[in-house]
């Protein structure tokens, strides 16, 4: 088992917007094995797991601004995380009102 590596974060470049169904948050805290709790914009903070896609891709770090898909079962209590914005990315968003300012 070797240490996973961050093969290219060139792809952070671009931006992702939320689609029907996806919601932006702020990540509260990592519990490790690939999940973090996550504070969304509806309120409710919910426990997220990082896809097998984006694993080995980019780090997620506590306060970073991500965007989650709840699940289908428990979309409450649950979700996938999508993607995580740059700093640059995350103001524009503000700029934009995409993100709430209190988040």
């Amino acid at each position: 088992m070797g240490k996973r590596k961050v093969l290219s974060e060139e792809e952070l470049k671009d931006l992702v917007l939320p689609d029907k169904g996806e919601l932006l948050g702020r990540v509260i805290k990592l519990l490790g094995s690939d999940h973090l709790m996550v504070k969304c914009t509806d309120g409710k903070a919910r426990l997220g797991r990082i896809r097998g896609k984006l694993k080995r891709r980019i780090w997620v770090r506590e306060n970073d601004v991500v965007l989650v898909a709840p699940w289908e079962f428990k979309s409450d209590e649950r979700c996938d995380v999508l993607w995580r914005y740059t700093v640059a990315q995350v103001d524009w968003l503000k700029v934009n009102n995409y993100l709430p300012k209190e988040l």
